[in-house]
């Protein structure tokens, strides 16, 4: 039994056995990897009376934290749900195996061939908040790419992770991998997070997956590398060439969908010349569906909308509330988002190509969208089966970090007694 109460042991010694296991995970055979995968997926739908039961645990004390709606839907676990996280680790599993697959590779006057392949990271740590499915996600996708994970979810989410993770476990033993490839730091001692940001001799790679506090907090005090996945500041431009029915569409959709994940929209941009017949329909069709819409002084001549004040602009919301302003012209849109804007993802309602283009080069998001829904800014709606995080960064990985964006790549060289003169 581990002692819960010395932190810097519990973690040396969780940091020292993922090491070794992402020894032996660099090399295992994508056969088993996936079948790992599968048998997790089996053992999450066998215990999802567990799961749900644990999940219980968590919403009553999530309740008595006092956590928004918005959050504890982040943290409710339902059948539906727990179906999707099975879904999700069988399509990691399916996916071809990123592990050693040629990237490029060239020959050289001098005789030498040389390729660039993917190589796992080797230890990756994951801090998360209330989201239980993402034990499920980052354990898969880590698993996949030939890594080791140190998971530390959110305090919320305890009881739920723990039950997830023992099928990811269940999964490893099935399949004969090491089963500290996949841990679970088992306190909720918010110590624990901070010696996971110094262990430089174990962890490869630390993934935050949070609000602006959590990831705040891991820029400031990581020694370890980064890849930050920041807060969704997200903002939907109505261009004045916007087709009625998409704008419709496609805002109420980003909005009112789900408003606690990081894609839902949060503040709405309108062209003026598509205020009185576009925008004006967009707006009363929020509040009618529950939304309180914080415009600025020209919005606030319909009725319902209340005033924006200036902390409205650049703040997630995460709940039935979005920000909403007029704007001259895309170019106007395009400064207002640089201003305040997350490097999340943004989109266009337009028909018109050239408007969309420039929105697209001037902008310097992660995901950009045209005509479609921010609620698809996931890995799975991606095509990544899951992912571990938006990554709005720029450095190695940006936008949803799927498996493959969970490697680095080293060179083979290989020659025929080639000398260099």
């Amino acid at each position: 039994m581990k002692d819960l109460t010395d932190i810097p042991a519990l973690m040396a010694e969780i940091g020292t056995t993922a090491k070794s296991a992402a020894a032996e995970l660099a090399f295992a055979p994508a056969d088993v990897k996936t079948a790992a995968l599968n048998a997790a997926a089996d053992a999450v739908w066998a215990n999802r009376a567990e799961i749900v039961e644990a999940n219980a645990r968590d919403m009553d004390y999530g309740r008595d934290k006092g956590l928004s709606d918005a959050m504890m839907d982040r943290l409710l676990l339902t059948e539906d749900r727990i179906k999707g996280i099975v879904d999700g680790l069988r399509a990691v599993a399916a996916q071809d195996d990123p592990v050693g697959q040629v990237i490029e590779e060239w020959d050289r006057p001098t005789g030498l061939h040389i390729s660039r392949v993917r190589t796992p990271l080797g230890v990756i740590g994951v801090i998360y908040e209330s989201r239980p499915n993402v034990t499920a996600d980052a354990g898969a996708l880590c698993l996949k790419a030939g890594n080791a994970v140190i998971l530390r979810g959110g305090s919320e989410s305890f009881h739920s992770s723990q039950a997830i993770h023992a099928c990811l476990v269940a999964g490893l033993r099935a399949a004969g991998l090491p089963e500290a490839a996949i841990q679970l730091v088992p306190t909720r001692d918010r110590a624990a997070v901070s010696e996971m940001l110094t262990m430089t001799d174990t962890i490869d790679v630390i993934v935050p997956r949070g609000g602006k506090g959590l990831v705040g907090l891991v820029q400031r005090e990581a020694r370890v590398p980064v890849f930050a996945h920041l807060e969704g500041i997200v903002h939907i431009f109505i261009d004045r060439d916007a087709d009625p029915v998409k704008a419709l569409k496609v805002v109420m959709n980003a909005k009112t969908r789900r408003t606690g994940i990081c894609g839902a929209a949060e503040c709405l941009l309108i062209d003026r010349q598509a205020l009185d017949t576009v925008g004006q329909g967009v707006i009363r069709a929020l509040l009618d569906a529950g939304v309180e819409v914080r415009g600025d002084e020209t919005l606030q001549a319909i009725a319902g909308v209340t005033a924006a004040r200036p902390d409205d602009w650049g703040r997630e919301y995460l709940d039935m509330i979005i920000a909403a302003r007029v704007v001259e012209d895309v170019d106007e849109a395009i400064a207002h988002i640089r201003a305040y804007g997350s490097n999340h993802t943004d989109a266009i309602v337009t028909e018109n190509d050239d408007t969309a283009a420039k929105f697209f080069a001037r902008l310097d998001s992660a995901i950009l969208m045209r005509n479609a829904s921010t609620q698809f800014a996931d890995g799975g709606e991606f095509g990544m089966g899951a992912e571990i995080g938006i990554a709005t960064g720029k450095m190695h990985a940006r936008g949803p970090v799927g498996a493959a964006q969970l490697t680095s790549f080293k060179y083979l060289v290989t020659g025929d007694g080639t000398v260099r003169s």
